[in-house]
């Protein structure tokens, strides 16, 4: 079964595409938070991070390199979030690896993600690091 995102490379619903090469599409997201909002994909389907291949996570991240500081200067953005989604709890809606360029400006009312507490007090943050480093 294909997704919403393979038909619109196929051309089959319709986008506001903004860049196209070998390996990558981009489109203006039909759901932006702020005016300029994309999105760049891999032409190839790969469900998430866990799943896409190196060669293709790269050609998506040198076109997201590519494409950040001129969506930011066409928007007149002052800042660029950089956004990437896996599984539903992270948010991830469309089982499609993609990258969100979505510009951002003083005052516009999103707030970007933080924790509640800090690896500086405790143990908690040796423990995390450890376990992570183990597994590499």
């Amino acid at each position: 079964m294909s997704t919403v995102f393979e038909k619109i490379i196929a051309g089959e619903i319709p986008c506001y595409k903004v860049y196209e090469d070998d390996e990558t599409f981009a489109f203006l997201d039909a759901d932006p938070i702020n005016p300029g909002h994309t999105l760049v994909i891999p032409k190839e389907p790969h469900k998430d991070i866990y799943e896409i291949p190196e060669a293709s996570f790269l050609a998506v991240m040198r076109t997201v390199h590519k494409l950040a500081p001129v969506i930011r200067e066409a928007v007149g953005a002052d800042g660029i979030n950089i956004g990437q989604n896996n599984e539903p709890a992270a948010g991830q809606e469309v089982f499609h690896f993609h990258v969100h360029i979505m510009p951002r400006f003083e005052g516009d009312g999103h707030t970007h993600w933080q924790g509640a507490e800090n690896y500086h007090e405790g143990e908690d943050g040796e423990k995390i690091a450890n376990q992570i480093a183990e597994r590499l």
